[in-house]
């Protein structure tokens, strides 16, 4: 249960973060010469689709579908990549994100619950 709240919140927020990021250009800071440097235009699309594909998988963690506990452990472990990207444009957001993702891989590897039967 932990997961699914956790994948819920974090598809939320990254959602809003996204539409932040297409909405207005000029909220994320300018950062100097960076690697994986994109406009916030584009960051913003980024945690827009991965926010709502985390939203839908917590979703499906909750309601106990079988695919979701497969599916929410990638899309964590890709959403703490795509944080670790997005460190320069906002540091303290991207490692609560990060904390977040680490904690909601942890617990779908460490649930010893049976699967449930439908």
């Amino acid at each position: 249960m932990l997961a699914g709240v956790l994948l819920l919140v974090e598809g939320v927020l990254g959602m809003l973060q996204g539409i932040t990021g297409i909405a207005e250009d000029d909220v994320y800071g300018e950062i100097g010469e960076y690697v994986f440097e994109f406009s916030a235009s584009t960051w913003g699309w980024i945690h827009l689709v991965l926010g709502l594909l985390v939203a839908v998988v917590g979703a499906g963690i909750l309601s106990g579908a079988d695919w979701a506990k497969a599916a929410g452990v990638a899309l964590a472990a890709l959403a703490v990549i795509a944080n670790f990207i997005w460190l320069p444009y906002q540091p303290v957001w991207a490692v609560i994100s990060i904390a977040i993702g680490v904690f909601v891989i942890w617990a779908l590897c460490t649930e010893d619950s049976p699967p449930a039967a439908h």
